[in-house]
């Protein structure tokens, strides 16, 4: 699943492609399963709406739109598993799995793609702020009150999006290497030295994956359709059993959570 620095390379990626446009028409495959809010709500919101701004909060791409009515109101993107939301000219055919194009004035088209149908798109009746924390933006200090106290793994704990919210598999697991943190150790038990190590690590590695355009370890692509790099950058996602790249100690894997988290036994305490 796309991750924050994904989802902001594809939101920055559309928002400086498709700001100012107007919303011509929308059409939608009827898949139930893609829409939070009824088919019908959406495209009468959409319609003859001006697109003012396409940002991220947390893993959600929203789309700040003003409506016919001169009603601001948000339309709300998540990726899901295989979700691409890619800009093309309206010539180019539609790829297989499309749910939503937006015909935009200028004749281009805003197209959400989704194979599994584990994406959602929605409308927001407030201003969406998303579940938890950002972690981009939040200060040592906030960071640290987060834990305070948890019994929860670290590990889960960072991907607890009512906690803080963007982070996932890949850039929790990038995250804990660079602090020289086990995932298993107890939220709550560790020392503010730490979570400040954390913190930092965490708000570099995120930065970093940001500026290489993500991690493309599945279906990611950006608005074009390019692939990130940071995934040619990973020290331990993915990477069970092979060297660790500082000490050259094997990495090991376990399941926190349900999901598989790999780390150093080594570099990692």
């Amino acid at each position: 699943m796309p991750e924050l620095p994904e989802v902001e390379t594809v939101a920055n990626g559309v928002d400086a492609r498709v700001r100012g446009q107007r919303i011509l028409s929308v059409w939608t495959s009827g898949k139930p399963q893609t829409f939070k809010t009824p088919e019908s709500e959406i495209i009468a919101a959409l319609t003859n709406a001006r697109i003012d701004r396409v940002h991220r909060v947390g893993k959600t791409i929203v789309a700040d739109l003003t409506a016919h009515n001169k009603q601001p109101t948000q339309f709300l993107i998540h990726l899901g598993m295989t979700g691409r939301l890619l800009v093309s000219q309206s010539e180019v055919p539609l790829p297989p799995h499309t749910h939503l194009v937006l015909s935009l004035a200028d004749g281009r088209e805003l197209r959400f793609v989704d194979p599994r149908r584990f994406g959602r798109l929605s409308l927001a009746q407030q201003p969406y702020l998303g579940p938890g924390a950002e972690p981009t933006t939040i200060s040592p200090d906030d960071f640290a009150k987060l834990f305070r106290g948890r019994k929860l793994a670290i590990k889960p704990a960072l991907l607890n999006q009512s906690i803080l919210h963007g982070v996932g598999n890949i850039y929790a697991d990038e995250s804990l290497f660079r602090a020289g943190i086990r995932p298993r150790r107890a939220a709550g038990r560790l020392t503010r030295a730490e979570l400040d190590r954390l913190h930092a690590a965490l708000q570099q590695v995120l930065a970093h994956a940001i500026k290489l355009g993500g991690s493309s370890v599945s279906d990611y692509v950006d608005a074009d359709g390019i692939r990130g790099f940071f995934q040619l950058e990973h020290k331990v996602y993915s990477r069970a059993g092979q060297l660790c790249l500082d000490c050259n100690t094997p990495l090991k894997k376990l399941t926190l959570g349900g999901r598989t988290t790999i780390y150093c036994p080594i570099c990692q305490r």
